[in-house]
């Protein structure tokens, strides 16, 4: 079952501006999403692993009037057990792409971060999603040979930490401070890191909170990554696609962003300065400019 993303005796958003929650039956599941209506055509964003919806809400909320503003949550809209492969990116590109043909989105201008980038391009690539153009900040595209190598979640670079990471904190203010110590969020822009707070925690029945996205499920995540190779399918998907990268981010050094770009038909390529790899929570404005540019271009 869905992890609900109402906000419910929560704080609200720092802005006037708020999406409506929704959910869309994709045939044997749902996917739950934030909708900001408009009068133009569709941008849809998506998340990295582990965060939610609500992260993009501070650029997402930039562009409501102008665009229908659609954001999708995968997180935990299917069950899957990390020791055993966990939840493969190929299945959310395909209930990605079910997704948007149910909603009846036509030609949108996809937007993503990191795992939502490597889904986007699964999705153009072997489902057929036709979008109009592409941003994909620090998508998450391994090296060919990475792909389908048999390991376990122990050995497994990050959903090893995601199984062990801490999922209890006495309260909000305690979890607050155990980001901030944390090197991770570091350079996060501040209501970014009130979002996160905001909607990236739960209640614990009264005895505290804990993470929405649970650490089992965030593992799962990171093992199905290395599911499918979407490097062959680059190649063939020929809408405009702008390919970013952190200055400061710890990726380069695995992925070869630039690479990616120019195996793009139509790619172009950015490093973002001073930022890591989560772009857009360390700097939402700038993140904001980017997009905006890239669609104008683009037109």
């Amino acid at each position: 079952m869905n992890t609900p993303l109402t906000d419910d005796n929560r704080r609200r958003p720092a802005t006037g501006i708020k999406p409506v929650l929704q959910t869309k039956d994709v045939g044997d599941t749902s996917i739950q999403y934030l909708f900001y209506d408009g009068r133009g055509p569709a941008l849809v964003f998506l998340h990295a692993t582990g965060f939610m919806p609500w992260i993009w809400h501070p650029i997402a909320r930039e562009f409501a009037g102008d665009y229908q503003v659609i954001v999708p949550y995968f997180c935990d809209h299917r069950h899957a057990d990390p020791h055993k492969g966990g939840l493969s990116w190929l299945q959310i590109a395909e209930d990605l792409a079910r997704f948007c043909k149910q909603l009846d989105i036509q030609a949108p201008t996809m937007i993503s971060h990191s795992m939502g980038g490597a889904v986007i391009t699964l999705a153009a690539g072997k489902f057929g999603l036709a979008a109009d153009r592409m941003i994909l900040f620090e998508p998450i595209f391994l090296p060919s040979q990475l792909y389908n190598l048999q390991i376990n979640v122990e050995d497994h670079p990050l959903a090893g930490k995601a199984i062990k990471r801490r999922n209890f904190w006495e309260d909000l203010e305690s979890a607050r401070e155990y980001l901030k110590s944390k090197p991770l969020f570091s350079r996060w822009d501040q209501e970014m890191l009130e979002m996160y707070l905001t909607y990236g925690f739960k209640d614990a029945k009264g005895r505290g909170v804990t993470l929405v996205c649970h650490p089992e499920r965030e593992a799962s995540l990171f093992m199905g990554s290395m599911s499918y190779d979407p490097w062959p399918l680059i190649p063939h998907i020929e809408c405009p696609v702008l390919v970013l990268e952190g200055e400061l981010s710890e990726n380069r050094n695995l992925i070869d962003f630039r690479k990616a770009a120019n195996t793009f038909p139509n790619g172009g390529y950015r490093i973002v300065e001073g930022t890591g790899h989560l772009i857009p929570m360390e700097n939402p404005a700038k993140t904001t400019r980017l997009i905006r540019d890239f669609i104008n271009e683009a037109i």
